[in-house]
């Protein structure tokens, strides 16, 4: 028996707000889109995507800690772009022996921390 990873999704409540963070302030790489999902990372066999939450259960997992971490080269750039774009740091761009670390909110509350290594 074989598993893998197929994907990771993110319940959002508004599909233009979310392609506004992912796409256009963080910058991911869209792998596709319907009306109901975005996609990312296209190639890398599994996806992240962010999804509409249409029921009950998909919406009480909105606006909490997603436990994702992605990791980025020009880390500073990027959580500048981030202010500017009126994205709310729950733990701003701080550096440790092991590296560079920032934890944001999307537009939705959920909760991502971005790393340099």
């Amino acid at each position: 028996m074989s598993v893998s990873l197929k994907n990771i999704v993110i319940f959002v409540t508004d599909l233009a707000k979310a392609r506004t963070f992912y796409v256009d302030l963080l910058g991911l790489p869209v792998a596709g889109q319907s009306e109901m999902i975005i996609e990312f990372f296209p190639g890398t066999g599994a996806t992240m995507g962010v999804s509409l939450a249409l029921h009950d259960d998909a919406r009480s997992l909105v606006g909490r800690h997603t436990g994702i971490t992605l990791k980025v080269q020009k880390i500073v750039e990027l959580c500048e772009t981030l202010k500017t774009g009126g994205v709310t740091f729950v733990e701003p761009l701080e550096s440790s022996p092991w590296g560079k670390m920032a934890v944001v909110r999307d537009f939705d509350g959920n909760l991502l921390a971005l790393v340099d290594r």
